[in-house]
């Protein structure tokens, strides 16, 4: 991906590391120390691919960009990467908290709850349900009322969702303990919506990119919450997942901006052409 700064190029090698780290705690989990799955010789030598994978990307970063600290991009090129390594963090957040929960509330539910296997997988399966109405709800939301102000209230719905998702027990009724994980759901898969609301406004020909690497760390976000969750009881699993969206929540306050109203294009032959976004 393409970076304007000396400051983004920084911060661009940084947002990589959590990919190649996502991949390393993949194996880990597979590897002899835990699930035995994979020898200790079959471990090492993915552990070998992943750093060859991470060197051939930090080399290509630098093959790419390096020419930044030699000379400055034009202004009308420019963007600011802290807006992708932003919508990165919501989307971990929201869909790699979801991935995470999905794999876990189904025998959350069975444990928690004296119900069938059958019920307990259909319970579980609500939260991934609502993606038919909160995506697109987040989306048309952040369309209408603001990017940067729609990922916020999505960021707050999903800290306090999980706040009190952890708050759940037996003597919960089971209407009220589905009840709240429908809404939690709703604002989670909104989060996901407000990221694709701004993918495409950072910087137009790079719209691609910029929704890839967002996706990349859906998944990552679902490999570290699922290696939390191994590491703690569910009630603090569910705390961890509330505090990670909130200091994320304050990122996005301090840090992103609202997509400018227009952005540049650079035509075959060379002239500049302004186009409304907004």
């Amino acid at each position: 991906m393409e970076v304007t700064s000396k400051g983004d190029f920084v911060l661009y090698v940084v947002m990589n590391l959590p990919l190649f780290f996502a991949l390393a705690l993949i194996v880990w989990q597979l590897g002899p120390y835990k699930l035995g799955m994979l020898g200790a010789p079959t471990t090492y030598l993915l552990y070998g691919a992943i750093g060859v994978m991470a060197a051939v990307q930090f080399l290509r970063i630098w093959q790419i960009n390096g020419h930044v600290f030699q000379r400055p991009v034009p202004a009308f090129d420019r963007y600011p990467f802290k807006q992708v390594a932003l919508l990165n963090l919501v989307y971990m957040a929201s869909f790699g908290s979801e991935l995470a929960v999905v794999s876990m509330l189904p025998l959350y539910f069975l444990d928690t709850f004296d119900i069938s296997p059958m019920l307990a997988g259909m319970l579980g399966g609500s939260f991934a349900l609502m993606n038919l109405f909160g995506r697109p709800g987040g989306g048309y939301l952040a369309d209408r009322y603001g990017r940067k102000l729609i990922t916020i209230l999505m960021l707050a719905g999903i800290a306090v969702g999980y706040f009190f998702m952890a708050r759940i027990d037996s003597s919960w009724p089971l209407p009220l303990a589905v009840a709240l994980v429908v809404l939690c759901s709703i604002f989670v898969q909104g989060g996901c919506g407000a990221v694709y609301a701004s993918v495409p406004l950072v910087k137009r020909r790079l719209t691609g990119q910029v929704a890839g690497m967002a996706g990349a760390y859906g998944n990552v976000g679902g490999v570290v919450f699922l290696v939390v969750l191994a590491l703690v009881p569910s009630d603090q699993f569910f705390l961890v997942l509330g505090a990670i969206a909130l200091a994320i929540m304050s990122l996005v306050m301090i840090f992103m901006d609202e997509p400018d109203p227009q952005t540049s294009e650079v035509m075959p032959d060379g002239s500049v052409r302004m186009i409304d976004v907004t």
